[in-house]
């Protein structure tokens, strides 16, 4: 996956290797290892399996509904349609709302994103949206014309433009390097007349230029290690698009689909607009979590879930870009109102419009004994300082009893073992989990790797469910009690990069989370059977 890194991406294709500029990431782990024991399989994994084969043999469970607020989830994947949450109190393609609820025909969830029209699939950053709101009223203005009253949020205003100022000149200096790779690679590719050149191919050509040589090199030590597809399209056309999607609609400030929905985005209190397209027109995240959460155990089709007894709730709350407070808030109190006990938010931002409105749903999931599970975020930043929002603090004071905000983990129990990418804080981040090159669901019955805390948190949230499932009795405050208590402990240094002067340091794992270790299903179902006693 493409991280905000990349838009420290500075160097020109001509006369430097592209070696320097895009990493290539091989994995060789197993399909899965995140289900696995660090003692029995020399993994870093939760141990999934282990609890499985030697704690709940036997056991009855009672069925969880999991709500996975995403981009939309695959419902027909062949290793999920048979998890997905059905609503029964509606009756398919009738159009009528037969539950009254407000929602029609919200069969397997809703999708908050849409209408009638059709969906949103790019959507702005908060940023982008925060600089346009207030453009109108300090966009001519300066500290000597504006009253008092407003000098504050003229400041504001004036540090938020500066930054999406900054944000957009690097995300076009991205996109203008990207497409210059994209495009000397293109022209070697059409010479050699193969669309997926081997190392072979790229080892016999022929070069007339120094750029055609530097691609040559380049191209030779990355099919080294893995195909033309995987390097060319994961590396070079995913950056080249991440860049042009940031150019185009994150950072535009002229850029706003919201007319598809139809509603009133400024208007938080509003509630009942979308539609029941859950899958929505870019399923790959949501589904890949949903996978990760509760893909259909031992069928001999793709990957196995961590939770075995779940009901995926697909609410479509995220776009491609920065998730609208409004609808987050609506999703939660959707989810919580149809019965889901655990909630999985992979998605997270620097900025909120309307943080109150966020913290009442939040409120309102915790009375009503609903687990919490949110990603820390990938820019590999301390949460003590950087904001990530949606978090667990409320705006007017106290905390959400039942969040858990999860960090991101390697295989490997050593110094790789906090994924590099991965957000971490002593006090902000509670637990580690595996994120590294998870194997998952994709739309259209298919199967990728991605990595991601996005990864990490279902791990949890499908840890959560699996808890509840087993002993139903359990409070959401318990069973986040339970994960807490319940994991291995890391005893390695990391490196992270010093926030100060944005160089790199050595740290206790310790230093990373509350907990300090990695969250472990054996730990924590045989801790759960004690707490039921």
């Amino acid at each position: 996956m493409i991280k905000k890194n990349l838009s420290n991406f500075s160097s020109r294709i001509l006369g430097m290797s592209l070696l320097a500029i895009i990493p290539f990431m091989s994995f060789a782990q197993k399909s899965n290892w995140q289900n696995l024991d660090l003692k029995a399989d020399s993994t870093f994994g939760i141990s999934t399996e282990r609890a499985y084969n030697e704690l709940l043999k036997g056991k009855k469970s009672t069925k969880v509904i999991v709500a996975v607020l995403d981009g939309g989830v695959d419902i027909n994947h062949e290793d999920l349609k048979s998890v997905i949450w059905i609503n029964k109190k509606e009756k398919v393609g009738n159009g009528k709302d037969d539950d009254k609820n407000g929602y029609t025909d919200d069969i397997n969830g809703w999708n908050f994103l849409g209408s009638a029209k059709g969906s949103i699939n790019y959507e702005t950053l908060e940023l982008t949206r925060l600089v346009r709101r207030d453009s109108a009223k300090f966009g001519k203005a300066d500290a000597t014309s504006v009253p008092a009253s407003d000098l504050t949020a003229f400041e504001a205003y004036q540090k938020n433009k500066a930054e999406l100022d900054k944000e957009l000149a690097e995300a076009k200096e991205g996109l203008e390097n990207y497409s210059a790779i994209k495009s000397a690679i293109d022209d070697l590719v059409k010479k050699l007349g193969k669309d997926k050149p081997t190392l072979e191919d790229i080892e016999g050509f022929k070069p007339t230029s120094d750029i055609e040589t530097n691609v040559q090199r380049v191209l030779s030590q990355q099919l080294k290690n893995a195909t033309f597809d995987e390097f060319y399209t994961d590396q070079i056309l995913a950056g080249y698009e991440h860049f042009k999607s940031q150019v185009d609609y994150n950072l535009n400030l002229d850029y706003d689909p919201r007319s598809i929905v139809g509603d009133d985005p400024n208007n938080s209190k509003e509630k009942f607009y979308g539609n029941n397209d859950v899958a929505g027109p870019d399923a790959r995240h949501g589904s890949h979590v949903a996978g990760i959460i509760g893909a259909v155990r031992k069928n001999n089709l793709g990957v196995d879930g961590v939770a075995d007894n779940i009901a995926i709730m697909a609410v479509r709350s995220t776009p491609n870009g920065d998730e609208r407070d409004k609808d987050v808030a609506n999703s939660i109190r959707y989810a919580v109102d149809n019965g889901a006990k655990v909630i999985n938010m992979s998605f997270g931002k620097s900025y909120s419009w309307d943080k109150a409105i966020v913290d009442d749903a939040v409120k309102y999931a915790v009375s009503k004994d609903v687990v919490i599970v949110h990603a820390a975020g990938n820019d590999n930043e301390n949460l003590e300082v950087a904001n990530n929002f949606p978090n667990p603090n409320y705006e007017k004071g106290g905390t959400a009893a039942s969040w858990i905000t999860v960090g991101a983990s390697g295989p490997k129990n050593d110094e790789t073992i906090k994924a590099s990418f991965s957000n971490y804080g002593k006090n902000t981040v509670d637990v580690f989990a595996p994120g590294v090159d998870i194997n998952s669901t994709i739309p259209g019955s298919k199967y990728e790797k991605l990595n991601g805390t996005s990864m990490a948190s279902p791990v949890v949230a499908g840890l959560a469910a699996l808890i509840r499932s087993y002993y139903p009795k359990l409070t959401a405050v318990e069973v986040k009690d339970i994960i807490m208590k319940s994991v291995v402990k890391v005893e390695q240094s990391v490196i992270i990069k010093d926030e100060n002067d944005d160089t790199n340091k050595t740290v206790p794992f310790a230093d990373l989370c509350v907990t300090g270790g990695i969250v472990n299903a054996y730990n924590a179902l045989k801790l759960a059977s004690e707490y039921k006693k």
